[in-house]
């Protein structure tokens, strides 16, 4: 066997270090449901670190469905989409989705990653140019780097810095600007009033990627462009079903020959197998209850705002979050990782988000809440929370306090 890998990857890297310093906090075993309270180790501890912001992951009308499309369809198509991997059921929950988002056609993917590395290079050419935030999820970054297209920059949800770069590529034949409509880390929403007012100005394409977007804003949690009533000037819509919809998997949402060209020619849905039929009738069911019932997401309205007026009142720095995800800026990685694990002991689970994820001045706790949060559960992460903060000297703003 030959030792060119183990001897690139047998030497001391940052995961080990931080295995040495008992601070890592990634890959943690959850042995339970993911509710708003899991096992971990076999302890109970309550769970801030979710992606299920409706908590529908637990729903019995998303499990039924999920059971009850295995009984009939296996556990598997067994192919992709294009050849033997459509059923019915991937045919209907498209439709849905397109209704839902206000377009005229959708698509399923494997994954929402796979959208972005599959939609991006597809519908994007040499001559052209891919206009990101800087603030992006990877997926978007990555789809970015395989497209034969250039990419460049702007600064965060800054329309000055945007607007810069569409006059900088106005000899490219289509200027194709890509945002996350919620951003992952920060929770705070790209600014799509003044992204699609300049891309009408300069003919742009725009794209928004609403993965933790959906279910959480916009009407009955259509996501951002029905948030700022843009939905037909913002030509693609992405998402996944990894966080309100209570599964895995992904879409695109665009006009119907759009779709229909990508559907022929976007290499991460013709070359992968297809969502499984328990993933899309779990996404199916978790849509029905989005669609027919706002009480979930305004009472993760109600949470989210409780949450960021007690953090600020004890003074943390949330920054411009308005969603259920919540950073609390530490600004240090190995505290943030002290954080994360004291919490872990104490009961509450977090995710600590470091360097590379983000630049070491915004390393974060990033505290994420469902619509089934009780407010018991809440005051009890914030006062412990607050109380760890306490203990490993995490500054916090003077400001807040008064």
């Amino acid at each position: 066997m030959t030792k060119i890998l183990s001897d690139r990857f047998n030497k001391l890297m940052a995961p080990e270090l931080l295995r040495k310093q008992d601070l890592y906090p990634f890959f943690r075993v959850i042995e339970s449901e993911q509710g708003t309270s899991v096992m971990v180790n076999g302890k109970k501890v309550l769970m801030f670190g979710s992606n299920s912001y409706l908590g529908l992951t637990t729903h019995p009308k998303v499990k039924i469905a999920s059971e009850n499309a295995i009984k009939k369809y296996g556990s598997s198509v067994a192919g992709s989409r294009l050849l033997n991997g459509t059923t019915d059921l991937h045919i209907e929950l498209e439709h849905r989705l397109a209704c839902f988002l206000n377009k005229e056609a959708a698509l399923l993917f494997t994954t929402g990653f796979q959208v972005n590395l599959g939609v991006i290079p597809s519908i994007t050419q040499p001559n052209d140019i891919i206009i990101l935030d800087r603030l992006n999820h990877a997926s978007i970054i990555e789809g970015a780097r395989l497209s034969k297209a250039p990419y460049v920059m702007f600064k965060h949800n800054d329309m000055i810095s945007l607007e810069q770069k569409l006059q900088q590529s106005a000899d490219a034949e289509m200027r194709l600007i890509v945002v996350d409509g919620v951003f992952s880390m920060e929770g705070d929403l790209a600014d799509l009033k003044g992204i699609t007012q300049l891309a009408k100005q300069y003919n742009a394409v725009v794209m928004s990627d609403c993965a933790h977007a959906i279910g959480v804003i916009g009407e009955h949690g259509a996501g951002a462009a029905s948030h700022f009533d843009v939905e037909d000037q913002v030509d693609l819509i992405g998402g996944t079903f990894s966080k309100s919809l209570a599964s895995i998997g992904g879409f695109i949402a665009s006009d119907a020959h759009t779709v229909e060209y990508i559907k022929h020619n976007s290499r991460s849905l013709v070359f992968s197998a297809s969502p499984t039929p328990a993933a899309v009738a779990a996404a199916l069911a978790s849509l029905d209850i989005i669609e027919s019932d706002d009480s979930l997401r305004l009472q993760l309205l109600k949470n989210t705002e409780y949450a960021i007026a007690a953090f600020n009142s004890l003074g943390f720095d949330t920054g411009k979050t308005e969603t259920p995800i919540i950073p609390l800026f530490i600004k240090d990685d190995k505290k943030t990782h002290e954080m994360a694990m004291l919490l872990l002991e104490k009961g509450i689970f977090v995710n600590s988000i470091a360097a590379p994820a983000v630049s070491r001045k915004n390393s974060m706790i990033r505290f994420s809440l469902m619509a089934t949060h009780t407010r018991e559960q809440i005051d009890l992460a914030i006062d412990t929370i607050y109380q760890c903060a306490k203990k490993l000297e995490v500054p916090l703003s003077i400001e807040a306090h008064q």
